[in-house]
């Protein structure tokens, strides 16, 4: 008998052991998972293409074990809400540029000071060199994954009227970007402007709500705002990136093995999604012109003017926190040192 109950409990105990393994174990290889990612970039876009692109090799990369599901066109909302959605965890993923996400992830307006950087070149090598890793614990503190950066490009202006001075734009109606750097390069403009959402600013040309915009050229395009105006000033006054971000609980509960294919393989199109939205801006700017659209260049003395008239607003962004100021003065780092290579 005694016999008996020692082997039943020696059953029972491993019984009880097998259990507790098979429900404490970690995510195991025949797990799946779904990524739904949102965005305001339309179908048929380079922006569109590379978070398809992005679902293919995940999938693939995977082998099936996350599926991939991508919102376009704003279906979700609107950038800032799913930013805050991602971060919630309501959608497990956000596409948006950094202006949007720096409505939580502060430290972001600091890329979007008017006239910090000159050129392309500038621009990828402070984001990659210098701003890739602090920007990471940045995303972590908001329950953000920060996956790779990519495109929205350089800003330019687009009106009702000719720009090529900053007294041109005084009083006039303007649409902003709901961001506080960019607010501010309107104030300092002199210029009457409204944060309006980017789903809702079709509608408010149209109806005269505003006479103009800033936007780069693949969005202006993309979100057929050029047929609401009759001028581009080519400005480049603000160089806008954008990125691809997971909400942080979504992503802690992958295996090691998922986690790194997230990350690896968005990382891998950051420098073919760049240069792809990059070589589109030619075609960009003729489909506008096709538009009956009036092109116009900054001269060199043209832009210093605009540069001057908006040169307090790096100051005004450097004062709303510590941590901004902390960033600004990275980015001016990075820029001082790409720029002392570039004389040599």
């Amino acid at each position: 008998m005694t016999q008996t109950l020692t082997r039943r409990s020696l059953l029972a105990a491993a019984a009880v052991a097998l259990v507790g393994l098979l429900t404490a174990r970690p995510a195991a290889a025949q797990d799946s998972f779904e990524l739904k990612i949102a965005t305001v970039a339309p179908d048929k876009t380079p922006w569109a293409q590379l978070l398809k692109d992005y679902k293919g090799a995940v999938e693939k990369a995977s082998k099936g074990r996350i599926k991939v599901r991508v919102f376009l066109g704003g279906t979700m909302g609107d950038e800032n809400e799913t930013v805050r959605m991602t971060a919630r965890g309501e959608i497990s993923g956000v596409g948006a540029s950094t202006g949007a996400v720096a409505s939580l992830v502060e430290e972001l307006m600091a890329i979007e000071i008017p006239f910090l950087f000159n050129n392309a070149n500038e621009a990828d090598y402070v984001m990659d060199k210098h701003l890739l890793a602090p920007m990471e614990e940045a995303f972590k503190k908001k329950g953000l994954v920060l996956v790779m950066w990519s495109e929205n490009g350089f800003r330019h202006f687009g009106a009702n009227f000719p720009i090529k001075t900053p007294g041109d734009l005084k009083n006039k109606k303007m649409r902003s970007q709901e961001s506080f750097p960019h607010i501010e390069m309107w104030k300092a403009l002199e210029a009457s402007a409204e944060a309006i959402p980017t789903t809702e600013v079709t509608t408010a040309l149209k109806t005269g709500s505003v006479q103009g915009f800033d936007q780069a050229l693949l969005y202006t395009v993309a979100g057929s705002w050029q047929s609401s105006i009759t001028h581009m000033t080519l400005s480049a006054h603000i160089y806008q990136p954008a990125v691809i971000a997971f909400n942080k609980a979504w992503f802690d509960k992958l295996p090691p093995d998922l986690q790194a294919i997230v990350i690896d393989e968005g990382r891998k199109i950051v420098r073919t999604g760049r240069a792809a939205i990059r070589k589109m801006n030619p075609k960009l700017v003729d489909i506008i012109k096709k538009s009956k659209v009036k092109i116009d260049t900054l001269s060199a003395a043209e832009r210093a003017a605009f540069v001057k008239k908006t040169a307090g607003v790096r100051d005004r962004v450097k004062g709303k926190s510590a941590a901004v100021k902390a960033t600004v003065e990275l980015i001016e780092k990075g820029l001082a040192e790409y720029r002392s290579k570039a004389k040599k």
